[in-house]
């Protein structure tokens, strides 16, 4: 057990490490987005990635430790873990024991890892295995959440692992930066364009209401320009328009070291005059600030 760690809540949300005990898949955080505590499922432990993000956590500089994914052991940690969270002891440690009381509970199993979690060829099972843990143990009220690029929405496995999410509380969180092709290659560097994107995103918002997740950032010391903010909402309103449906959109910025260094925290002011263009949508705004704020 570590020494209690008598930190500040909003320091613990810096402590996103998919490193836990000898767990090589499975992971707890403190999350601000969640309200609580978040289960990490990691598909892509090999630390592949579709999306090469200037704002990204991930140490692509050390080799991983683990290559593949085994189902069985998934299902094992995932089982330890939530034993710990029922019992209470996971609280005993840091930085779990800066939780109050009203967060100790699990507010969602989330396939985010090291990568990009819909390139796992055995999605939809992986998704089974949860929902399937989740409802022997009772935990109705638990999200099953998928943090996603937005990618590989259309893929046969995805598609029926989102149709398994619908049936057990599941909750897709697709990211969106940009408004902008240019500024999208900028901060996201990927391997499919924007409109990519976008297709995949309503595809799968015409079959649910999904969560935007939208990280913005300073890069080179510049915040996004407001053209951009406004191509952003540009864009969810023709999803809007051609039948997409969202619950939410998150707002929200840097809150832990990437791999640019140049991509730095919006200021609250900064952040605030983001969230307040994309409030024009119809969508409602959640807004993060950085968590030092």
């Amino acid at each position: 057990m570590n020494a209690p760690s008598n930190i500040p809540l909003r320091q613990a949300y810096r402590q996103h490490t998919r490193s836990w005990r000898n767990n090589a898949y499975v992971y707890p955080v403190v999350s601000r987005r969640s309200g609580g505590l978040s289960i990490g499922v990691n598909l892509n432990p090999d630390k592949a990635c579709n999306f090469d993000c200037i704002y990204c956590q991930v140490d692509r500089q050390s080799p991983p430790t683990v290559r593949k994914v085994n189902l069985d052991q998934v299902k094992a940690e995932l089982d330890g873990l939530l034993d710990i969270a029922r019992d209470q002891s996971l609280y005993a440690d840091a930085p779990f024991d800066c939780l109050p009381p009203s967060q100790r509970r699990v507010c969602d199993i989330a396939f985010s890892g090291d990568g990009e979690p819909t390139t796992y060829p055995q999605f939809d099972e992986a998704v089974r295995l949860v929902a399937d843990t989740k409802r022997v143990r009772g935990l109705k009220d638990a999200k099953i959440v998928l943090i996603t690029d937005a990618c590989y929405l259309t893929k046969p496995k995805v598609r029926n692992g989102l149709k398994l999410m619908d049936e057990n509380n599941g909750e897709v969180w697709a990211k969106l930066d940009a408004g902008t092709e240019d500024y999208y290659q900028l901060v996201n560097r990927p391997n499919y364009p924007l409109s990519h994107v976008l297709d995949n995103i309503l595809d799968a918002a015409r079959a649910r209401p999904l969560v935007i997740q939208s990280l913005w950032m300073k890069v080179h010391g510049e915040p996004p320009p407001n053209d951009e903010v406004l191509a952003f909402t540009n864009r969810i309103n023709d999803m809007v328009a051609a039948g997409g449906r969202f619950k939410l959109i998150q707002v929200y910025t840097i809150a832990r070291q990437t791999t640019e260094a140049y991509a730095t925290a919006l200021s609250a002011i900064e952040l605030d005059r983001v969230a307040n263009v994309v409030e024009t949508t119809d969508v409602p705004v959640e807004r993060y600030h950085g968590v030092g704020d």
